[in-house]
């Protein structure tokens, strides 16, 4: 059954998993500890596919996308420097992932791991830039980083070999995200593709070019993509010591919000969407835990203003009303909606002939199927909305609005929406701290790094124009 598993993986080496996804299949593994000093691919895939929802669940990014306020502690929304450290995530799930290609126990989950791999590379490298990726997970201690562009020719290439590697034998286990159904993973793929190749349309805008080139290859690929939300890749968590990660923002701490930036957008295209995008308290059981809120808390304000706010209003938005945010929610990753709009923004920049009024209406109308909601007969009439024919004046920002919105709550790919197309238009925080004062454009390499693998990345620092500062832009951003 999609979507439902229980972890029991403190040491996720030694312990065993199903080649089930049913929450009962995960309960009862009895392993003998003296039998075999090798890693459990089962159990590794498990612990990495209960990791993906935390990358869909950043709230960084979604602060940095004006997704997010904060209540308390103002620093990320107020540009404080984004000095961070990825070498954890290469050293835990990457590597988790990569021992699985290691043990070769079967084909095809050799295919999901790099599947998987590659959409955490992708978060990695819209995060920093240039980063680790040929040399990465090879026992080398100071792997080079690669250039940008060579990084996302090399993801995609990656899922282009898995989509056409798998065969229709080789068991997949620990797979709680598909229960080994191979075409869920290979629509996973193609649909992922898809999205990278997008991102790239400032450096390769041309219908010849090679991000439409790939867009087509993905979109007309056999194996097809995400189309209904049946389909979509995400994790539902069973609660209990495994809770989702949007019910784990308000364990015991309030200090994120949806932002008067999110719910003012909301507001102006009267869009239904907001009953389920804000819910106003963060107390689960309550007699209004599944009530919906509408009052944003003003973005990049001071601590102060911050809570003077939130003190005068106790109804302001929490992120998600009460019943999306249970301990046993589902993260969404990739849905339907996010896939038919990015289909969308390729027909208005003619890379493909898909009907653009069609796919973006069907993308649209995913996104509200996905909350549970219809979409109002008048929508898409609305001059915030509509689309007109192919590259008309208003369509770039309308279809990068419609994706913004179909892609909340995941903030890093917000951030990629606004930072690649400039839509929705976004003021910076009028308390910034930062010595531009401008919103943050890529986080800036870790003083780890600086101290362990000196020469690699000083040497990336030297390519990004403006230096490695968080007002540099990546490269798909120049």
């Amino acid at each position: 059954m999609k979507n439902r598993f229980l972890i029991l993986l403190s040491i996720p080496l030694i312990l065993g998993a199903s080649s089930c996804s049913k929450l009962e299949d995960f309960g009862d593994t009895n392993v003998n500890p003296g039998a075999t000093n090798e890693p459990i691919v089962g159990a590794l895939m498990t612990n990495a596919q209960a990791s993906i929802g935390g990358y869909a669940a950043q709230t960084r990014g979604g602060l940095y996308a004006q997704y997010f306020s904060e209540t308390q502690y103002t620093d990320a929304s107020l540009y404080s420097l984004p000095q961070l450290d990825f070498t954890g995530e290469y050293s835990g799930v990457l590597y988790d992932l990569e021992n699985i290609k290691i043990q070769n126990k079967s084909n095809n989950m050799n295919q999901v791991a790099t599947i998987l791999q590659q959409y955490i590379f992708w978060t990695i490298t819209d995060r920093w830039g240039d980063v680790p990726y040929s040399e990465a997970l090879k026992g080398n201690a100071t792997p080079k980083y690669d250039r940008q562009e060579d990084i996302y020719k090399g993801m995609i290439a990656a899922l282009t070999a898995a989509v056409d590697a798998f065969d229709n034998s080789s068991l997949i286990t620990g797979d709680v995200i598909f229960g080994g159904n191979v075409d869920s993973w290979k629509k996973t793929a193609n649909s992922i593709r898809m999205m990278m190749a997008l991102q790239l349309s400032k450096k390769f805008p041309s219908p010849s070019d090679y991000a439409a080139t790939e867009f087509k290859a993905a979109l007309n690929h056999p194996a097809g993509y995400i189309s209904t939300n049946a389909e979509n890749f995400d994790v539902t968590y069973p609660g209990g010591n495994f809770k989702s990660n949007w019910w784990n923002v308000y364990d015991g701490r309030k200090d994120l919000a949806e932002s008067e930036t999110m719910t003012d957008l909301m507001s102006s295209l009267a869009d239904p969407r907001q009953q389920a995008f804000g819910g106003e308290t963060e107390i689960q059981g309550a007699p209004n835990s599944n009530t919906t809120s509408n009052v944003g808390v003003p973005y990049g304000v001071a601590r102060a203003t911050a809570e003077a706010f939130t003190s005068a209003n106790p109804n302001w938005a929490r992120v998600l009303r009460g019943d999306f945010r249970t301990e046993t929610g589902t993260v969404i990753i990739l849905s339907a909606g996010q896939v038919a709009l990015a289909r969308a923004e390729a027909a208005n920049l003619g890379w493909t002939t898909e009907n653009l009024a069609a796919v973006y209406a069907e993308g649209i109308q995913l996104s509200f199927e996905q909350w549970g909601l219809t979409m109002p007969a008048t929508y898409l009439t609305q001059a915030g909305v509509a689309v007109g024919a192919v590259g008309a004046a208003s369509n770039t920002k309308n279809i990068a609005i419609q994706r913004f919105i179909a892609t909340y709550p995941n903030g890093l790919q917000g951030w990629n929406i606004w930072r690649k197309t400039g839509y929705p238009e976004l003021d910076p925080a009028p308390d910034a701290i930062n010595s531009s004062g401008e919103i943050v454009r890529r986080y800036t390499y870790s003083t780890g790094e600086y101290g362990t693998n000196k020469e690699n990345v000083e040497a990336a620092a030297a390519l990004i124009p403006g230096g490695d500062t968080q007002d540099s832009r990546v490269w798909w951003d120049q």
